[in-house]
């Protein structure tokens, strides 16, 4: 599986715990995921970074700004 192929594996995962509502799941399932791969893995720690960021400050408090995150993670 080539880097975009994985990036959208990831996302689709993440998205799962985003139409369910849970957001801090969805970041969390991202950032695993994405530290599977090799040309991923550097990126896992941004994704919970700027995830929990987001949470803290209210930017990650609905469906809608959930899957813009996931998204709109590259």
């Amino acid at each position: 599986m080539n880097r975009n192929e994985h990036m959208e594996w990831c996302k689709s995962r993440a998205m799962e715990y985003v139409e369910a509502g849970n957001n801090s799941e969805a970041v969390a399932s991202m950032a695993s995921d994405l530290g599977k791969h090799t040309e991923t893995a550097s990126s896992s720690g941004m994704c919970v970074g700027l995830g929990m960021g987001l949470m803290a400050a209210g930017g990650l408090a609905t469906v809608a700004q959930g899957r813009k995150f996931i998204e709109d993670f590259n």
